[in-house]
């Protein structure tokens, strides 16, 4: 875990303004910077950003954050990731709250990069001088751009070739980097020996392992890194720094099964591709790739290997599916990858075969319902049991509704009995009874009371220490003010966004961040803090005065002792 504390120091050390226009160039609009969103397509700006709020809020589509959200969405890294890449930027360590070295986000040591690089550069030098390399990148169709693109290189036969672009061939960074396999009685070699060489670069730019493909026949065909400090196949995808802009472009990503298929649609103008590394599509590749499009398209050959490994994306995907995005399949002939497919039928015909892929909802139940005769009990009853996994997995409120009225229908159940049989929470509800009616100058006054907090958190101090209200809105502000507590009041406006994301509270403060963007820097907040703060006290008087009433029903003034004469008369000789 990452310190709360630093996260807010991070924050008021950078300017959102100065992240953000590293990657889209910003247009100063009154108080604020605009721009056309960089998150979909747009002719006229919607974009806008808060110099002095620190947060971002695109008013199409609502794409929203701090800077370290923006660096997640733009650049498709994680939250650590973000906040490492930003961390750098501002000239900070990140503190070394993390989990056990095992996992991914142990600390690695810059020169395990340089290594990588080095050897990235040895590896292009020896493709220069293959003249049998060169001819099997020339069979395959790539043009010398292609390969300086993606920066492909030629691993010669040899035990040490590796010798010659370190001199120091014993360094346990060639080890640790999987540069080079130890044996018996230390004796070390070279993992990839005549093998085209391609870098998998992270989304940083920097070479964290390498695919290598031999040239004849030979097994394995591919080899890839093994596990470093550097390089987890699971969280990784080929060419995804090669492809993001193309991928934002185009708004959908193509994710095929090799190497070689992404850089021959590479060649072929089809840009917008990513390889899983000899591995499943996991969750991590879901998520990432999530954060940067609105449609994934996964395209695998139609053997039985490819079929498996298509039901494998689908059921990874489940979890992760966001109301409003996409996910489709695309199968090509038996005969066919997308290498040689894209070679014989060109751009055009692939792409239309995209266009034309099969959505996730359709690919689901088509599959569930395979060879089963939905005509007999048994063949429904079994529909129910292959798509229970399936349904329960999903947690996008419009796609899970749709999908099991679908399932309902073909089993010949109701929605509602299928969710009873699921033992799952019915997406829609019935209409529930209208709630008491609360009046609209507290609604108003609790809404504006939020909108203050986000915009200066330290008014929080301000609040009552009793203070309580009723509806989502007080919950929000009540959650805001243990937050607050808890950094003495020192949190700013875009920390408290930041660290309020995918909780329950998240579009409530949303709500306020939009309007406090409208917020002109000359707009006074505390006066309109300290206003609502007296309409609410106002608000509550005659519920007060009606207690306090009943309370002292049988008592003179005279009997009352000195706090209830007091209360009597803040509320009763107050006008």
């Amino acid at each position: 875990m990452i310190p709360k504390n630093f996260i807010q120091d991070l924050l008021n050390r950078l300017d959102i303004v100065d992240v953000i226009e590293r990657y889209v160039p910003l247009k100063k609009a009154g108080a604020n910077f605009v721009a056309c969103c960089p998150f979909h397509s747009e002719k006229s700006p919607s974009f806008t950003v808060s110099q002095t709020k620190q947060f971002y809020h695109c008013f199409g589509c609502g794409a929203h954050g701090t800077a370290i959200g923006f660096v997640m969405e733009h650049a498709g890294l994680g939250f650590v990731d973000a906040i490492e890449e930003l961390a750098r930027s501002a000239g900070l360590e990140v503190p070394n709250e993390r989990p056990a070295t095992t996992e991914a986000y142990q600390k690695i040591a810059p020169n395990l990069y340089e290594v990588m690089q080095t050897a990235t550069r040895y590896y292009r030098e020896q493709l220069k001088n293959s003249r049998r390399a060169i001819d099997y990148l020339k069979q395959r169709g790539l043009s010398g751009e292609i390969a300086a693109k993606f920066g492909i290189g030629y691993a010669p036969d040899g035990w040490q070739n590796l010798a010659a672009a370190f001199p120091n061939y014993q360094d346990a960074t060639l080890h640790e980097t999987g540069l080079v396999i130890t044996g018996d009685e230390d004796k070390r070699y070279d993992r990839f020996r005549d093998r085209i060489m391609f870098p998998i670069i992270n989304v940083r730019g920097q070479v964290i392992g390498f695919g290598g493909r031999v040239l004849d026949k030979g097994e394995p065909k591919y080899l890839n890194s093994p596990e470093t400090p550097l390089f987890e196949k699971g969280r990784e995808l080929y060419g995804l720094f090669q492809a993001q802009k193309a991928i934002r472009a185009a708004q959908q990503v193509l994710v095929v099964e090799g190497y070689m298929d992404v850089v021959a649609l590479a060649q072929h103008g089809v840009e917008y591709a990513v390889a899983t590394l000899g591995t499943a599509t996991t969750p991590y590749h879901i998520q990432k790739l999530l954060r940067l499009t609105e449609h994934i398209v996964f395209c695998f050959d139609g053997d039985k290997a490819g079929q498996r490994a298509a039901w494998r994306a689908l059921e990874n995907a489940l979890p992760y599916l966001q109301d409003g995005k996409r996910i489709s399949f695309l199968f090509l002939p038996v005969e066919h990858d997308p290498d040689s497919f894209i070679r014989e039928f060109g751009k055009d015909t692939f792409e239309q075969r995209i266009q034309e892929a099969m959505p996730l909802s359709a690919y689901l139940l088509r599959e569930t319902s395979a060879e089963l005769d939905l005509r007999t009990q048994e063949g429904r009853n079994q529909l129910l049991q292959r798509a229970k996994p399936l349904l329960t997995a999903i947690v996008a409120p419009a796609t899970a509704l749709l999908l099991r009225k679908e399932v309902a229908v073909l089993s010949g159940v109701s929605q509602a009995e299928l969710e009873e049989l699921y033992e799952i929470k019915p997406v829609a509800r019935s209409v529930r009874p209208a709630m008491q009616k609360v009046g609209r100058t507290q609604i108003s006054t609790q809404r504006i009371l939020l909108q203050c907090l986000i915009a200066n958190p330290a008014l929080g101090a301000q609040m009552p220490d009793d203070w309580h209200g009723e509806g989502a809105e007080s919950e929000a502000i009540s959650a805001v003010l243990s937050m607050l507590r808890e950094a003495d009041f020192s949190l700013s406006g875009s920390a408290l966004i930041q660290f309020f994301q995918g909780t329950s509270y998240e579009n409530l403060l949303v709500a306020a961040q939009i309007v406090v963007l409208e917020w002109g820097d000359e707009f006074d907040v505390e006066m309109w803090f300290f206003d609502a703060l007296k309409k609410m006290h106002e608000s509550k008087r005659p519920q007060q005065r009606h207690a306090l009433e009943n309370k002292l029903a049988n008592k003179s003034v005279q009997d009352m002792n000195v706090e209830e004469r007091e209360e009597y008369m803040r509320l009763f000789k107050r006008s």
